[in-house]
């Protein structure tokens, strides 16, 4: 049975994967932490229960390293994530290759194992397995990567892991695409700068803002600190938007707006406060787009845009959000 594992949160990827390497290893493996320069690994100590096999079980300082991707029909082999000559080192694999050489050397890795969501064919397996080994100093025999086909033959192995999950076949989670908002905010971004300052009052909601948070299940923290924080840069967003010279953009915020309400609709559960909404989206597009996680607060700022001005969330409690 096929699962969805481009529409999950690297977080729930990262779950799955602490769940299958208890299976695979022992209950001792533990979750994924960050490290000092940023990159998160899970970690093994002792013997392996049945991995690579129950006959020659690793053993010693496993690494584990789960790379999930939202795009779909992903591949070991796409540009982005190895080179083969290995002179592109801002790849997935590139970046990784100083980590991994360093705990290595530290003694602090004797095997590693990556799992990610992409495609593997068998040459591309051979090819960055004998890449990373010879990078890092580690045997090849002690290197693994796993690719979504075995992930699915795992999880046919222990069917019990999907319902611990929280993985559905026809389920998922709150995915929106981050294209059409990088559009826009980059747009934004580049326009600030031309925006008159007025002193004009911020768009009006249009249900009054304490009685939106109540309907939409906001607290009070959270949407005071987002009004604070980004209040006053709605009016520049708005007369940016209401530009005639604008109009492409205001036709792709139109098409953000409608895909975000649907899929809030959809995928938001009863008792999740609104606050979790706002945070997944904006941790979902920092994730998995380079200029929205470089200008942060904008792109904050145009997610309260949306909310203050009614284009997500319910208005009041008679329509639907």
């Amino acid at each position: 049975m096929k699962y969805h594992y481009a529409d999950l949160s690297p977080k729930q990827f990262e779950d799955l994967v602490v769940l299958l390497c208890q299976k695979l290893f022992g209950i001792g493996a533990q979750g994924f932490a960050e490290g000092p320069d940023g990159g998160r690994d899970a970690k093994f100590v002792g013997t392996a229960e049945c991995f690579p096999s129950k006959t020659e079980p690793w053993k010693g300082v496993t690494i584990i390293q789960a790379k999930h991707t939202n795009g779909f029909n992903s591949s070991f082999s796409d540009t982005d994530f190895f080179s083969a000559s290995g002179k592109n080192t801002n790849t997935v694999i590139g970046k990784d290759i100083p980590r991994i050489r360093e705990l290595r050397e530290s003694g602090k890795l004797d095997n590693y194992l990556l799992i990610s969501n992409r495609r593997l064919s068998a040459n591309k397996e051979q090819e960055i397995r004998e890449y990373i080994a010879k990078e890092c100093a580690i045997p090849e025999k002690s290197i693994h990567l796993v690719d979504v086909e075995q992930l699915e033959r795992w999880l046919k192995t222990w069917p019990d892991i999907p319902g611990l999950a929280n993985l559905d076949p026809v389920d998922s989670p709150l995915i929106v695409s981050p294209d059409d908002l990088a559009e826009v905010v980059e747009a934004l971004f580049k326009a600030m700068h031309g925006i008159p300052k007025t002193s004009d009052e911020p768009p009006v909601p249009r249900v009054p803002y304490e009685e939106k948070n109540k309907t939409n299940n906001m607290t009070e923290d959270y949407a005071k600190l987002q009004r604070k924080r980004y209040l006053q840069e709605q009016s520049s967003i708005k007369r940016f938007l209401a530009d005639p010279q604008n109009i492409e953009i205001l036709r792709k915020y139109e098409s953000v707006v409608e895909e975000f309400q649907f899929k809030i609709t959809a995928k938001r559960k009863d008792y999740q406060t609104f606050d979790n909404v706002m945070n997944y989206l904006a941790d979902l597009l920092f994730n998995i787009d380079n200029f929205l996680r470089s200008h942060k607060q904008l792109t904050r700022s145009m997610l309260f845009y949306m909310y203050w001005n009614c284009d997500i969330g319910k208005e009041n409690d008679a329509t639907s959000e």
